[in-house]
């Protein structure tokens, strides 16, 4: 899925697109200007510290979800589905692969975003690091080895390798979102943290050298946008919410469709993947630092349009942002198989129509995927207890005793 080749063996996949994972702070709702607050003191907000963070599953008893966030998340992980279902129709048409474009300019950035947002708590405290483990670790561990067994028998790979080092396909963000919640107190304490990860990003993008370890490339270039996250403060998602915003988003929109029609046969779509340096995309490695910094600014424009339309209140598929990361890893087998089957070589797919239905049957998945039912079946992949696996610490065996 990818327009340029990496070093032999592990294939990598563009996308990614989940959401973030237990063990996040959730962070005071957004409310409109002028509105009174709840009066909920020190006791309440202790209780709140280890609310699940967007894409973990369903709500714990007396966790309070927002709905805002919720509702981004699921309409995040449409665009991810549909983009891969783009993906294999951009060399017949050329408006597809300017969506295509449009979509991977802002739709993982949104969600490393709220990544960030929700991991301003993060302490390394032992029960936050505990979530994290069975939230990121365990999940990454089970599919990274399921995805290989799947590339095996439906790929026609029998010798593809597992290896926990090089992430293959979706699994890559799992990776990512571990090490970067992990340096969350690092970004904390820095004075000044966004252009401190900008000069990493930066940097990345004219390092060819970094390696395959961990897909660090990645890691390292969509980092501003989780440090973006852990500075950002409710009032800054209510102020993308005002009508001008949401009037001023249009034509941004129209824009980036518009221009992404003229790039799509000049630029290359693995821009957006972030996984190269500058010289892996034939790029003079100079060109490396303003590419990462034009990007970032774009992306953030586009992930702040999108904002501005998300609902705010309660909606039928509010319930589904809570699964996010269900659809996220267990879409990608029907994702890949549609080419390990060759599904596209039928000649109704690349047509006007086709295009129509491959998007709506992908949107539709997608949304099955995240339901309740799905999360009850999968949790013990996803969230897994594991209290055999960790001792106990002071608080806990103060509330048992």
């Amino acid at each position: 899925m990818s327009d340029t080749v990496r070093l032999p063996g592990r294939h990598r996949a563009p996308l990614p697109g989940a959401a973030p994972l237990p063990d996040a702070a959730p962070a005071p709702a957004p409310r409109p200007a002028g509105a009174r607050g709840t009066g909920r003191g020190r006791h309440s907000r202790a209780r709140t510290a280890g609310a699940q963070a967007p894409g973990a599953g369903g709500p714990k008893p007396g966790k309070q979800r927002d709905a805002f966030f919720d509702n981004a998340k699921y309409l995040a992980i449409v665009l991810v589905a549909m983009g891969h279902a783009w993906e294999p129709l951009r060399a017949d048409s050329r408006a597809a692969a300017a969506l295509y474009i449009t979509v991977y300019a802002f739709h993982m950035p949104a969600f490393i975003v709220i990544s960030g947002y929700f991991s301003r708590g993060f302490d390394a405290s032992p029960g936050r690091v505990r979530r994290l483990v069975t939230g990121v670790a365990v999940p990454y561990v089970l599919f990274e080895a399921a995805y290989t067994v799947f590339k095996r028998r439906a790929g026609g790979d029998p010798t593809y390798p597992i290896s926990l080092l090089d992430p293959w396909y979706l699994t890559w963000f799992l990776a990512a979102l571990f090490v970067w919640r992990l340096s969350t107190p690092l970004w904390k304490a820095v004075r000044w943290p966004l252009p401190s990860a900008l000069a990493v990003a930066a940097l990345a993008s004219v390092s060819p050298d970094i390696g395959d370890d961990l897909d660090l490339q990645r890691v390292l270039q969509f980092l501003p946008f989780f440090v973006l996250g852990l500075v950002l403060k409710p009032e800054h998602f209510q102020l993308v919410r005002r009508r001008e915003v949401r009037l001023l988003s249009l034509p941004v929109f129209a824009a980036a469709l518009l221009f992404a029609y003229w790039a799509a046969p000049r630029i290359s779509a693995a821009w957006f993947y972030r996984r190269d340096s500058a010289q892996e995309l034939a790029a003079p490695g100079w060109t490396g630092v303003p590419m990462t910094l034009a990007m970032f600014g774009c992306s953030v424009l586009l992930v702040a349009c999108f904002f501005a339309w998300v609902p705010r209140g309660h909606r039928w598929f509010t319930v589904l942002g809570a699964g996010t990361l269900y659809g996220y890893l267990l879409h990608g087998f029907l994702a890949k198989g549609s080419r390990f089957w060759d599904w596209y070589e039928a000649d109704w797919t690349h047509q006007p129509l086709g295009a129509v239905a491959v998007t709506l049957f992908a949107g539709a998945v997608i949304t099955l995927l995240c339901t309740p039912p799905v999360q009850r079946l999968f949790r013990f992949a996803m969230e897994p207890k594991m209290v055999w696996a960790f001792r106990r610490d002071a608080a806990e065996l103060r509330e048992s005793g």
